[in-house]
């Protein structure tokens, strides 16, 4: 097949997992737009955060197809495994206050349900497979940022799973040589996140007229990375990230979180006044900071302006409110 520019291109067939979440589905959206010769298959269980709705644009796509089911399903798993060259996991349970409430939710998804696709990816000789992470992984830092080579000190269940889930992958590629590949992205924002996460919780908020929680005195610092960016590092890890190695994804945007707080504020023309200081996360993280210049060696870095980013995304909520307010009440 002969694609831009004359170059010759390879049909690829990709599974993707957990494809119905917020990183997932603008993942997917990417892809089909950037690679029009690509094939994707979508493994979703569809639990609270997982929605059909997210991938209305391409639902009808003849490259794309949606299978429900759980990646802890062996039986679902091998079925899809066939022809797959490539496996994106973005499967996960992935919010701090619910892993705190139910840790063994995310055991189960994020560590067991990574076991069970890699094994599967090891019978069936998949070309790649790309562990999607989190820069929680490293835990808190107070100065400079963390490196790939930097030692993981989780600190809530969540981040646990995923570092649990991080060192299986390793395990498979030492021990049985599959080619994985192991991402951490910082914080994600844009379009099509559930609003428990703190700016679409922040934005839906102010759209009713209501307060806006900010664990207490809001000086944790977060980096925040616009999710097409993080999609175009994503894809930029499956086709030249080096097998065996890690590439962390951030943002470069770091903002303690009552300043955050504040710009949103500003956004939606809304006061001081709308700010409840709320008893502390327990265990909460008070830096997270990652250097991602050997992603930057590959050709990346983020193109979106945090605070334009962060404009758009507050207006694709404003603008789709029949998306966020059944997910609300």
């Amino acid at each position: 097949m002969i694609g831009e520019k004359g170059k010759e291109v390879t049909e690829m067939n990709l599974l993707v997992t957990g494809g119905a979440g917020f990183i997932g589905s603008n993942f997917i959206k990417y892809m089909l737009e950037k690679h029009s010769d690509y094939k994707i298959t979508n493994l979703d269980k569809l639990t609270y955060c997982g929605r059909l709705e997210n991938l209305k644009e391409v639902e009808k796509n003849p490259n794309y197809k949606f299978v429900k089911g759980d990646i802890a399903d062996e039986k679902v798993v091998n079925e899809l495994m066939s022809g797959t060259d490539t496996i994106i996991n973005f499967a996960a349970e992935t919010h701090v206050d619910r892993s705190i409430n139910d840790p063994f939710a995310f055991i189960k998804t994020d560590i067991f349900g990574t076991g069970v696709l890699l094994e599967a990816a090891r019978k069936n000789d998949v070309k790649k497979f790309l562990q999607i992470s989190t820069d929680e992984v490293y835990g808190t830092i107070e100065k400079g940022s963390f490196k790939e080579t930097d030692k993981l000190t989780a600190r809530n269940p969540y981040s646990a799973s995923k570092a649990g889930a991080e060192m299986l992958a390793y395990s498979y590629f030492t021990t049985y040589g599959l080619p994985v590949v192991i991402t951490r992205s910082s914080n994600n924002y844009g379009p099509n996140q559930f609003p428990e996460k703190l700016i679409p919780l922040f934005v839906t908020n102010l759209l009713q007229g209501k307060k806006v929680p900010v664990y207490g005195d809001g000086t944790n610092v977060r980096d925040w990375i616009y999710v097409k960016d993080n999609c175009a590092g994503i894809d930029l890890v499956a086709e030249k990230g080096k097998d065996g190695e890690i590439y962390n994804i951030g943002g470069g945007n770091e903002v303690q979180n009552i300043d955050l707080t504040n710009m949103l504020l500003k956004d939606l023309g809304k006061g001081e006044e709308m700010i409840e200081y709320v008893e502390d996360r327990k265990g909460h993280d008070k830096r997270y900071s990652i250097d991602s210049s050997k992603l930057g060696e590959l050709g990346w870095k983020p193109e979106m302006n945090f605070e334009q980013g962060l404009k758009e995304t507050v207006n694709w909520y404003r603008e789709n409110d029949w998306w966020w307010e059944p997910l609300v009440k």
